[in-house]
């Protein structure tokens, strides 16, 4: 099978593009900045999906629904909400088309369909949501709220990327309301550490957990924790976010209610979300020259069966042994596909089941079944093995599992390799320029030094480390005192 992917140590980027072309994730659409997500990328969205909404609501959350428009006066209600995703929004200004009388078969904007105010495509919910809690809330009552949505924004974006960065795409946002402020950082830390456990359970890469500095706050934001990913080119990754809004959106909207108290008091908020961007993440972490590696949990086939046959007779009488495999391992809650298509060489079947990331390959040939036997392969190492076949029900489920933690494994090896604490600026850019990765360093906490270092290098702060040890030092660009590492990368 010819993939034609571009090596990953020869370009990287082109390497990722290729491989989610090629591997029918997705594609570019005719809409500039957009995509199509395929089928195949699709079902591993929508066990991303199915994997978070549970964790969600087992946390108390329920899901809800909000309008995609948000008038103008409400979006700029929260000036600083605002302001940081103004360059990215896209206007609604009028509601019909019609007949253009100059150009025959085409059409032009009625200029008598003006909105009286115009909508803004939301880059993010807070606005419309927090508008809607004035209603909702009125006493402690009525408190906590923890709503999530599954949703589309749009965010205008001039340089994009398949599922990293593209003009619109898919996420979920959670948007909880709480009486007292402790209650509303409980939860903000709640969910970054939900966050954590899915990126590093089902998408077996580790992440360290941290809050932004000011400069990388979300607009709106008291305080953001987020969870950063190390890619296997040395650029870091944030695969999460959660918010800690404080009263600011209550300030903005107005959201009150009556405490226990009797007394008149505004609600304090989070806001929380990870998007389609986690599939470049599970992409980037683990593929190799070959195509993608799939963590079993998100794989959307687990096991592939290979028939290996000359005749129909031989595909008969493997046909039968392949499918009592994929219906005792589909009992036990594994996807299996039988690829007994007759137009493709088995050489080939090969190739493409392994550049789409199948855990495990199992291939079944007359010998094997005068054997008894079938040849197991599987994706992340390679590795293969004679199993027998009545023993295929209980030793696939555990092959499934070390592939799993292998693959995280290894990527937690990668990662750890790839922190390097520095103590001057000189070591600081020699690292970032030969080994990349994170860079531990001091800072002095000022937003002059973070932007000064982001102007020399391309180099942010991706995170202040939440178990950062004290230690006194000096910052490695201004030299003034400092008394902890943070965490810096370039990234995605």
């Amino acid at each position: 099978m010819g993939k034609e992917i571009t090596s990953r140590s020869e370009d990287y980027a082109q390497w990722y593009i290729d491989l989610v072309k090629k591997a029918d994730l997705a594609e570019n659409s005719d809409v500039r900045g957009c995509m199509v997500i395929k089928p195949y990328g699709y079902s591993i969205w929508e066990k991303m999906q199915a994997g978070l909404d549970k964790m969600f609501k087992d946390t108390g959350h329920v899901n809800a629904y909000f309008p995609l428009f948000v008038p103008k006066s409400m979006f700029e209600a929260e000036e600083k909400n605002a302001e940081g995703f103004a360059k990215e929004c896209a206007i609604v200004t009028h509601y019909r088309l019609k007949s253009d009388p100059l150009k025959k078969g085409k059409l032009m904007v009625d200029p008598d369909a003006k909105l009286e105010e115009e909508l803004v495509v939301r880059p993010t919910s807070e606005a419309i949501i927090w508008s809607t809690y004035k209603r909702w809330i009125q006493s402690y009552r009525d408190l906590p709220v923890l709503i999530n949505q599954w949703a589309n924004v749009v965010r205008w974006e001039m340089r994009t990327r398949l599922f990293l960065r593209t003009a619109e795409f898919l996420w979920q946002e959670g948007h909880t309301a709480h009486a007292t402020a402790p209650e509303a950082i409980q939860e903000t830390e709640q969910m970054l550490n939900v966050y954590a456990e899915f990126v590093e359970t089902f998408m077996a890469v580790p992440v360290i957990k941290g809050k932004k500095s000011e400069g990388e706050r979300f607009p709106g934001a008291v305080e953001t924790y987020c969870i950063e990913a190390m890619m296997q080119d040395g650029k870091a990754l944030q695969a999460g976010t959660s918010h800690f809004l404080g009263q600011n959106f209550a300030d903005a909207f107005g959201v009150q209610f009556t405490n226990k108290e009797g007394k008149l008091d505004k609600v304090w908020g989070t806001s929380w979300g990870v998007s389609t961007r986690l599939i470049g993440a599970l992409i980037m972490a683990h593929s190799d020259d070959d195509g993608l590696v799939l963590p079993p949990k998100l794989a959307p086939i687990h096991v592939v069966i290979v028939p290996i046959f000359k005749t129909e007779q031989e595909l008969e009488k493997i046909s039968e042994q392949a499918n009592q495999i994929a219906g005792a391992l589909r009992k036990q809650g594994y996807s299996v596909k039988f690829d007994n298509r007759d137009t493709h060489k088995p050489g080939f079947k090969f190739a493409e089941w392994e550049l789409k990331g199948v855990p495990v390959r199992i291939a079944i040939g007359p010998r094997d079944l005068e054997n008894k036997t079938v040849e197991v392969a599987r994706r992340d190492t390679k590795e293969k093995q004679v199993v027998a076949l009545d023993a295929i029900a209980t030793s696939i489920p555990a092959l499934l599992d070390s592939i799993q933690e292998n693959i995280y494994q290894k990527a937690l090896a990668f990662r750890n390799s790839m922190i390097t604490p520095v103590n001057s600026f000189d070591e600081f850019k020699q690292v970032l320029d030969g080994k990349g990765g994170f860079v531990l360093a001091h800072w002095d906490g000022t937003a002059e030094t973070e932007a000064a270092i982001k102007e020399d290098t391309k180099a942010t702060i991706r995170c202040i480390p939440l178990d950062a040890k004290p230690e006194s030092g000096v910052c490695v660009y201004s030299g003034k005192p400092s008394d902890k590492r943070v965490l810096f990368a370039r990234a995605y």
